[in-house]
């Protein structure tokens, strides 16, 4: 099998349930894999409060990039603003995607601040909700930020308008047998490999060969651009996520707009596909 795997944990805040939590590091350490870990810079998301502020939370955010592991910048404060699904459209809602330019300029500027303020290197780019825009790109690429870790392409490739932009793509939410490809699994609270250590401990070690780091893939495919291939892959793996999603990804979440009106059956579907 020549596919390769990153593993990716998104929703890294200060509230997450640190007793599970360090069960999942310690196999990540025992199995000797860097994964990609998702930070909010500034969580106020009360769905990702679940346990004790960690007050040294910062402290452990270093302690990971200093074993290697890489860090993406999650966003900025989780707090979705809109219905746009963005560039990539997975979900119906966004912190980032249809923001007016200097407001998502604020929020990125904001976020990095803390990143820098804490000395953590934002390693990549990780939108709330797979949703941003081009502009987001765009402010990205300005800011330092050129490394994206989402999208449906079967391989990493450099943006066809920004070349400095490089995307890491993210299909999955658990592992899968393929046969070929680069593909991120992206890994919530809500998911069986979360919740249960020794399963994710089980599943890493079934695919540990086929497991990289995001500097190797970033390293081997940074010339490469998208292919005619890649686009219809992304349209046809859009298609299967839309219409198998619920199978075996995490359930819908209820997500509240600021100044909306939300009826009972106004339930936006996150779509964190398991295909």
């Amino acid at each position: 099998m020549s596919a390769r795997f990153l593993v990716r944990f998104d929703d890294m805040c200060p509230t997450v349930n640190w007793p599970l939590w360090q069960q999942l590091e310690q196999v990540i350490i025992d199995e000797g894999i860097s994964p990609i870990l998702a930070v909010v810079p500034d969580n106020i998301d009360p769905a990702l409060h679940e346990g004790e502020r960690h007050e040294r939370f910062w402290d452990v955010v270093r302690g990971w990039q200093g074993r290697g592991w890489s860090i993406g910048l999650h966003g900025y404060q989780h707090r979705y603003v809109n219905r746009n699904s963005g560039i990539v459209g997975l979900n119906h809602y966004s912190e980032f995607a249809g923001v007016p330019i200097q407001e998502q300029r604020a929020k990125l500027v904001s976020g990095l601040e803390i990143f820098k303020r804490e000395q953590v290197r934002p390693d990549c780019w990780i939108a709330p909700a797979h949703s941003f825009d081009e502009n987001t790109v765009k402010l990205l690429s300005e800011l330092g930020v050129n490394t994206i870790s989402d999208g449906l392409a079967l391989f990493p490739h450099r943006d066809s308008r920004n070349k400095n932009v490089v995307w890491v793509p993210q299909q999955l939410w658990r592992f899968r047998y393929v046969p070929f490809g680069v593909w991120t699994i992206c890994i919530h609270s809500c998911d069986r490999m979360y919740k249960n250590p020794s399963h994710f401990r089980d599943r890493i070690r079934l695919f540990r060969k086929s497991i990289t780091t995001l500097p190797e893939v970033v390293a081997a495919y940074s010339d490469r651009r998208e292919s005619v291939t890649d686009g219809v892959f992304g349209e046809l793996w859009h298609i299967a996520i839309r219409a198998k999603g619920a199978i075996s990804g995490p359930p819908p979440r209820e997500h509240a707009i600021p100044g909306e009106t939300k009826s009972k059956t106004d339930s936006p579907q996150r779509v964190n596909a398991a295909l």
